[in-house]
């Protein structure tokens, strides 16, 4: 996703600035042109997100949109995952985002301006059997981006979360998808059949990460753009269900929830 986004804002004629862990990667990916500049980038590395926003500076003289991007998606029930997968999988798609928006953000502070966008998911919108690790991290960057708008916006800085859908992306392929060595026989069977639905989905995802690319610059280029845009069909179905379920939820309990203040003395 993130090639297809660096290559449609270098086609719409915007200045890019395109991170990766391995440099070399993404200038084979992305080619040469005038208004890219390719630097190392390993989120999890604070220096490294100070050293490539420095850079940018240094090349373009400001920085007005941050696209968060990066995610692994380290898979299994919630029993069999070690700490050590939970915790890498908070480290790349909650605390990386944290990072990185931690060094532009005393950029677009002093530009009295600028557009923080975070690619979540729909789970960040609802969990998923064998998703609780990477749910986690989507929940995450949720409450973050909703708290990070109300602080940053007197500066004049907008953000916005999009939540895809099933996009057709690397997300699942062997190299970004790590499941869960850890096996407990209670989950045996639903195991197999997790395993196969999410090893069957790569590369057979319905959403075209090009047209997504697209919508982000339409998004981008408005005056006032979404707090949150849903990305796909099926990202609207999940968000209508999520809405439907929780207004239920609350009808369910409305009486119960509305006596628990304290008595009148």
């Amino acid at each position: 996703m993130g090639v297809d986004i660096a290559k449609a804002a270098i086609k719409a004629g915007h200045k890019v600035i395109a991170t990766g862990r391995n440099p070399e990667r993404v200038d084979k990916a992305l080619g040469e042109h005038d208004n890219l500049l390719v630097v190392k980038l390993d989120i999890s590395n604070i220096s490294d997100a100070e050293a490539a926003v420095k850079a940018g500076i240094a090349r373009f003289g400001s920085i007005d949109v941050l696209v968060n991007n990066a995610a692994n998606f380290n898979a299994g029930y919630f029993e069999e995952l070690s700490m050590e997968d939970i915790e890498t999988q908070l480290s790349t798609s909650l605390f990386g985002p944290m990072k990185v928006t931690k060094a532009v953000l005393p950029v677009m502070r002093k530009q009295r301006s600028g557009h923080i966008v975070t690619i979540s998911s729909t789970a960040g919108l609802v969990g998923y059997t064998f998703c609780s690790a990477y749910a986690a991290s989507k929940f995450g960057i949720e409450g973050w981006m909703e708290s990070l708008q109300s602080e940053v916006e007197q500066f004049g800085i907008t953000t916005t979360i999009v939540n895809p859908g099933f996009f057709r992306t690397e997300l699942l392929t062997e190299e970004s998808t790590k499941y869960s060595e850890n096996t407990i026989e209670d989950y045996d069977e639903g195991r197999k059949q997790q395993l196969q639905f999410w090893k069957g989905a790569n590369g057979q995802q319905s959403g075209d990460p090009a047209k997504l690319a697209q919508a982000l610059l339409t998004i981008i280029d408005q005056k006032n753009p979404p707090r949150r845009f849903l990305a796909g069909a099926d990202a609207v179905d999940t968000a209508q269900q999520v809405v439907a379920t929780l207004q239920e939820q609350t009808n369910a309990y409305r009486e119960l929830s509305s006596t628990l203040a304290f008595e009148n003395v």
